[in-house]
């Protein structure tokens, strides 16, 4: 039996950790395999129109060695597409940058200190835009 999510009342800062709530994402927006399509490379953008079903794999976390299924085209993006160096540039909006950068981090929780570092942009000005009443591509504080 799933136990529900609990939130936590502590207010996020720029040192709070975030990664993208996969789960979340899937379960509030229908396009989200067309939105990670379009991340993909060239090379498995082909690979993955040519074959729109989902692939599962049998993926082991490398810290806790627990077994996990992953979507497949998660699995190409995380560890191919996400390492290619014009995966984010400067005309990347800064959502999408942030989602690009947890993907190229393998979507290890980092401080939005740490995030705006990487991705040249004010660690406050992640704090609003990732805090506000909506949740953008899943990209959650790790406490909630």
């Amino acid at each position: 039996m799933n136990e529900p999510k609990r939130f936590s009342m502590v207010k996020p800062t720029i040192h709070t950790a975030f990664r993208i709530d996969f789960d979340w994402w899937k379960n509030h927006d229908n396009n989200w395999r067309i939105y990670m399509l379009s991340c993909l490379c060239p090379v498995h953008q082909a690979m993955f129109e040519n074959n729109p079903s989902e692939v599962w794999l049998d993926w082991i976390d490398p810290q806790t060695a627990e077994v996990k299924m992953l979507d497949g085209m998660q699995h190409m993006l995380i560890t191919h597409c996400a390492k290619q160096p014009d995966f984010i540039n400067a005309n990347t909006s800064t959502v999408d940058a942030v989602f690009r950068l947890l993907l190229a981090h393998e979507n290890k929780p980092m401080t939005l200190i740490e995030i705006g570092q990487k991705i040249n942009r004010p660690p406050e000005t992640l704090l609003r835009t990732l805090t506000g009443s909506q949740v953008y591509k899943g990209i959650r504080a790790t406490n909630t």
